[in-house]
């Protein structure tokens, strides 16, 4: 039996998760992790949010949400607020900028593979969770930290 086919699938995967980042920070200016935060952010109530939230919907940690909120910041795309009433609570807004530039940004892969997940029955869910599993465990992967977002590894720290 040759195996050659499931590592071509998988690098596949990886090269298009690579290629997407590549194209979103050459044509956009921002990383996956930058454009995750601004959306985050355009689906809070008042387009406004803390640093902890948006850390644990990115399941990063805090020095690197600092990164990329910092960052998002210089370019104009989110605010940093006081919070009326409690000045040691910062919150973190959507700019108009950054709304803008959402707009013009396309669905990322893990939002359409989000979509079509959706779209598969249990059974088909199951199979392909079984599947996966059986990877990481042939990787011997399991401790290796993961968000849930498709992403460039380097891009994290961006």
């Amino acid at each position: 039996m040759d195996t050659t086919d499931i590592l071509i699938k998988i690098r596949k995967i990886v090269r298009s998760i690579n290629l997407e980042s590549k194209k979103i920070q050459k044509e956009h200016g921002v990383s996956i992790p930058q454009v995750l935060c601004l959306n985050f952010l355009q689906r809070c109530p008042n387009f406004q949010s803390t640093q902890g939230e948006i850390r644990k919907f990115l399941n990063l940690n805090s020095s690197t949400v600092s990164g990329i909120i910092h960052r998002l910041e210089k370019k104009g795309l989110l605010a940093r607020l006081p919070k009326s009433g409690d000045k040691r609570v910062v919150n973190i807004a959507l700019t108009s900028d950054g709304q803008k530039m959402l707009s013009t940004i396309p669905a990322l892969l893990h939002e359409r593979l989000s979509e079509r997940l959706q779209e598969l029955d249990e059974k088909e869910i199951t199979m392909l969770q079984n599947g996966l599993d059986m990877l990481v465990s042939m990787l011997d992967i399991q401790e290796v930290e993961a968000s849930p977002v498709l992403t460039v590894e380097g891009e994290i720290n961006e």
